[in-house]
């Protein structure tokens, strides 16, 4: 499954109302306007048991929120299924890591990232 597919999934299945974000490099993708989500989308091709989030967007997904009163969600899909965090339910453990400085460009560089790893037993599934 590609975002696209799971943004189709989530307009067809939950939010009928769900619109993908103004901006390319905003950080989230889409939003309910009903339903007063804010969502970030995730798709992963092998299945983990922690979902890893990046504190930069997890800050600005809990700052946006709270200045327009909405519920930040993340949303991953793997091969086992669709997970649905409530990013103001849980406790991210942050920690710095090497990783990759982009999935979806060119540069792979490894750089030192805050994030955390998310549990899915701590998801709602869709």
């Amino acid at each position: 499954m590609i975002e696209k597919d799971l943004f189709e999934y989530l307009r067809e299945s939950y939010y009928p109302d769900l619109v993908m974000a103004k901006s390319k490099i905003s950080k989230w993708d889409c939003y309910s306007p009903k339903a007063y989500h804010r969502i970030e989308l995730k798709c992963r091709k092998k299945h983990y048991g922690d979902l890893l989030i990046e504190k930069r967007k997890f800050d600005s997904m809990i700052e946006k929120c709270e200045d327009n009163l909405d519920i930040p969600y993340y949303i991953n899909s793997t091969p086992e299924g669709i997970f649905r965090f409530n990013l103001y339910k849980v406790k991210p453990n942050w920690f710095i890591k090497k990783i990759r400085a982009t999935t979806q460009f060119i540069d792979r560089t490894p750089i030192d990232k805050e994030i955390a790893l998310l549990d899915v037993i701590d998801a709602e599934i869709l």
